[in-house]
């Protein structure tokens, strides 16, 4: 056990020392904070390591399990609807158990807090069910993202500019620490039963069909609604000594305690009524479960208390002092996007999954090196926006159209992995120092304007809508490499087997052979090179007996 958290620990380490690294240095260089919001910003650091150290002991071994475990037993039962509705039920509940999302609607006014995580829920639980039943019918994923993409795109350009940015915010920080395990894991269990032949493509885009439902939700709420931002608490909060700063710590670590109690509760009432009524398992195995539950709800609670604590004052404050100089804004922004994306819970998630399901071909490292120039684009993408006041919605139909096409020319799996890490990239970590940097640059730019709600809705959000949209292209550029590194490999070893074939004199179209077919004709070749080699070795041995015959018979010859 001390062994494994000393790993997670170290995984941890390495994911968040970069960007405390890189914040400090700009802290020291070119605008320093406050010796309490330095203090409080360090001791933010701590605590992200902490819980991130926690929840990955935990997450596999309660999230990831119940998610499995539902799966496989859900997809034993012959009534459709009753998958389904379950299906449905899932994705509801752990999108209200989503922290990210909370967060999320707190800076959104004009609406109930509990009206808008239950729509965004509602989304969710809805396209779960879609993605269950592309499983069933065998519909591949490009067409469904295609038709529902295009339909967003519509309605995107019959909204007011400033709801869009909110609406597609909304798809990023449902899939976060929380959903994307159980729901990953639950897509992998049921594509095996499901999938057929295409199991392994099939386990991956179910969380990219999810992140659909939360964008239709909040644009059909923001027809009714008045959706709006509380710009009151806008302005940075300059913390000056140590006791503030414990106190302010103190203050809020109640809170975070219950949110993610909240957050926990939906999920772990689900699994016991579902364990004691369907899956029965053993009261070793149930009570394993629930304890390293509680390691990824302490886990979840100390990361969300240094990240919003320590790192949403530091977000504010380079976003305000770095616009005065646009070009560093948008380095300082992109090389943080790079490193912030290495301490996101739900990233680690998706990449150990990815490596698992193809068995090593796609690399854990490789995808989180993709996943950090994505994070630099997205995130220099967004302070341009800001500067220059870009409409996000022509940015995204560009991103996306790119994305789609690319769909029908890279492998099926591509597509899948892309549109699940366009959601685990935008976390907590996005929402909780990325969100603030937007936030403290447009303050920064507008701040004298009457406008300023206006400002915030149009260029501050839309930061997690980029981080989401850029995975989608870079990832599967990654396959269109892949696809054509392997036909170029493909014809090379096409040409030696048409040689080779000639060469033995076999008459055989090579386009129409199946790697079962080669692996006979090369066996047949095999064995005629064999029988070849035995016949000479044959003929060599008979010359050699007719020799010492001959000189046997002269030797016989001389002593007569």
């Amino acid at each position: 056990m001390f062994i494994s958290i000393l790993k997670k620990f170290k995984e941890a380490a390495m994911g968040v020392i970069p960007i405390t690294l890189i914040l400090l240095i700009v802290n020291f260089t070119v605008s320093p904070m406050s010796t309490g919001n330095l203090i409080s910003f360090l001791i933010g650091a701590l605590l992200l390591v902490a819980g991130l150290t926690l929840y990955n002991f935990g997450c596999g071994s309660s999230i990831e399990f119940i998610g499995g475990q539902t799966g496989a037993h859900v997809s034993k039962s012959s009534k459709l609807p009753l998958i389904l509705a379950l299906c449905g039920i899932i994705g509801f509940v752990v999108t209200v158990a989503e922290p990210d999302l909370s967060v999320l609607a707190e800076q959104v006014s004009g609406i109930d807090n509990f009206l808008l995580i239950a729509a965004v829920a509602l989304g969710v639980g809805i396209f779960v069910v879609i993605a269950v039943m592309r499983l069933v019918l065998k519909i591949e994923l490009k067409w469904i993202l295609l038709f529902f993409y295009a339909l967003l795109f519509v309605l995107a350009f019959i909204l007011p500019r400033k709801f869009v940015p909110i609406a597609f915010d909304s798809s990023g920080v449902t899939t976060g620490p929380v959903t994307v395990p159980f729901i990953m894991a639950l897509g992998a269990s049921l594509s095996v039963a499901l999938g057929g032949k295409d199991s392994q493509d099939s386990s991956f885009g179910i969380l990219g069909i999810c992140s659909i439902g939360p964008i239709f939700a909040v644009m059909i709420l923001s027809l009714v609604c008045n959706l709006s931002v509380d710009t009151s608490q806008t302005e940075t909060i300059v913390i000056n000594t140590f006791g503030d700063v414990l106190t302010n710590y103190a203050v809020n670590f109640p809170k975070y305690l219950k949110e993610m109690a909240i957050a926990i509760a939906p999920i772990t009432i689900f699994f016991l009524v579902y364990n004691f009524t369907s899956l029965k398992l053993s009261w070793k195995r149930l009570i394993r479960t629930l304890f390293n539950m509680l390691y990824v709800y302490i886990g979840l609670s100390i990361f969300l208390l240094g990240a919003n604590v320590g790192f949403v004052p530091a977000g504010k404050h380079f976003g305000e002092a770095l616009v005065t100089s646009p070009a560093l804004l948008v380095a300082i922004g992109a090389l943080l996007g790079a490193v912030i994306v290495l301490a996101e819970p739900a990233v680690h998630v998706l990449t150990k999954q990815v490596e698992d399901v193809t068995g090593g071909t796609i690399k854990n490292r490789t995808i989180l090196v993709i996943m950090c120039f994505s994070m630099a684009l997205a995130i220099g993408l967004s302070m341009l926006r800001i500067i220059f006041d870009i409409d996000l919605r022509w940015v995204l139909l560009a991103g996306y159209g790119i994305a789609l096409g690319l769909m029908f020319l890279v492998p099926k799996i591509f597509t899948g992995i892309a549109f699940d890490s366009g959601g685990v990239a935008s976390g907590a970590m996005t929402a909780a120092f990325l969100l603030p940097l937007a936030n403290g640059a447009t303050y920064a730019l507008y701040g004298s304007s009457e406008n300023l709600s206006s400002y915030i809705m149009n260029d501050a959000f839309g930061v997690v809508a980029l981080v989401a949209m850029t995975p989608l292209v870079t990832i599967q550029v990654l396959g269109l490499v892949y696809k054509l590194r392997s036909s170029a490999l493909e014809r090379e070893r096409t040409e030696e087997f048409s040689a080779l074939l000639a060469y033995e004199g076999e008459v055989i179209d090579i386009s129409e052979t199946t790697l079962e077919t080669e692996e006979r004709l090369l066996d047949k070749i095999r064995q005629r090179r064999n029988d070849r080699i035995d016949k000479i070795k044959q003929k060599k041995n008979e010359r050699i007996d007719k020799i010492k015959q001959k000189k046997n018979n002269k030797k016989n010859e001389g002593g007569n």
